[in-house]
């Protein structure tokens, strides 16, 4: 048997607080499996689950969407379509901030007073407005 982490442990190496690692085990994403005292243990594949959690929250995943991933029964499979609806999601996401950006290092070099009264504040609003939103 591969030796249990301690709850300090698995959180220095994954970057969760312990106080995040109770609040995924109360949502059922991780699980520990002993206690030494009032410390919990986890088997060392938790650091393993906790990665795809990180992962999947940066992804734009809900704690519930992961959940439903985590706990099916035998390998953890997540599915196809909703990656490639998240892939989607996080491109047009990008495509705004990439147009934000534009637009505020032309404001904050614009020679004109009124910006407004420029043409290319003009066409990088209407830009703004093309991107789809959500």
């Amino acid at each position: 048997m591969e030796k249990l982490l301690d709850i300090a442990e698995v959180s220095d190496q994954s970057g969760v607080s312990a106080s995040g690692l109770r609040y995924y085990e109360k949502k059922k994403l991780i699980g520990s499996v002993a206690r030494n005292g009032l410390r919990r243990q986890y088997e060392p594949d938790v650091l393993q689950q906790l990665a795809l959690i990180i992962l999947a929250k940066s992804a734009g995943f809900t704690l519930d969407e992961i959940g439903s991933v985590l706990n099916r029964p035998g390998a953890t499979v997540i599915p196809r379509a909703a990656l490639i609806d998240k892939a989607s999601n996080l491109e047009d996401q990008a495509k705004r901030l990439v147009n934000l950006a534009d637009m505020l290092r032309h404001v904050a070099n614009c020679p004109y007073e009124d910006h407004f009264e420029c043409s290319r504040f003009q066409k990088l609003l209407k830009v703004a407005t093309r991107v789809k939103t959500n």
